[in-house]
């Protein structure tokens, strides 16, 4: 569904910053991967891949600023478990129900578990944000156990859902949507996903999970 720009306003678009930047700073102690630091990073890069491929620029920003509120709800959780926490923040903030509803599709279809290659232009961005910062090289090293004590993984589960999620879309063309985004952060996304290939398979290895027990006892 495409609606007009004017639809979401930058007042409308404020007051959804404001309210998920005090829940991220409320919840901060739970949100040590999908924090604020997260939200924003994702928030900015989709926008800018929204003016580049035509889509509603503010529906974007909007959908970038709720995209996560799912691990408020419920840990190491998909996005539609936020659903209803979405929708409450959307009508708090002034979204009509009709574009709430609009805002929720498309990050359900940004997801990256169950994005297809032909997804709405707002998906895609919002999409390829997220995606970016899953490839960032800095990720796995300063973020990633930020993640595992977020949503309560171990590092061999990790490395399992990466690869089991990640790579089918990488090997088919559309890890990245917008070709300057797959141009200038293919080769990023491509070492990341070989470095937690090498973790999924160090981590199936008995004499390397013993070794993980004993360090981590």
């Amino acid at each position: 569904m495409r609606t007009q720009e004017s639809t979401i306003d930058h007042v409308i678009v404020g007051a959804v910053e404001r309210k998920v930047h005090r829940l991220c700073r409320q919840y901060a102690d739970r949100l040590q991967f999908h924090g604020w630091h997260h939200v924003s990073f994702v928030r900015a890069k989709a926008a800018g891949f929204a003016r580049f491929n035509g889509a509603d620029v503010a529906a974007v920003e909007v959908a970038a600023l709720v995209h996560d509120v799912n691990y408020l709800v419920l840990r190491n959780s998909p996005a539609a478990a936020g659903r209803s926490m979405r929708l409450e923040i959307l009508a708090e903030c002034g979204v009509p129900p009709r574009i709430a509803r609009w805002i929720d599709e498309i990050v359900d279809e940004a997801e990256m578990a169950t994005r297809g290659r032909d997804i709405s232009l707002e998906a895609q961005a919002l999409s390829d944000a997220d995606t970016l910062f899953k490839a960032l090289p800095v990720t796995p090293v300063v973020l990633a156990h930020h993640y595992l004590r977020e949503n309560g993984l171990s590092l061999r589960e990790l490395a399992h859902k990466i690869v089991g999620e990640q790579c089918e879309v990488h090997d088919e063309g559309y890890y990245f949507y917008n070709p300057e985004a797959a141009a200038t952060y293919s080769r990023w996304a491509t070492a990341n996903l070989q470095l937690w290939q090498c973790i999924k398979e160090a981590v199936d290895d008995p004499s390397v999970a013993e070794l993980l027990d004993a360090v981590a006892s």
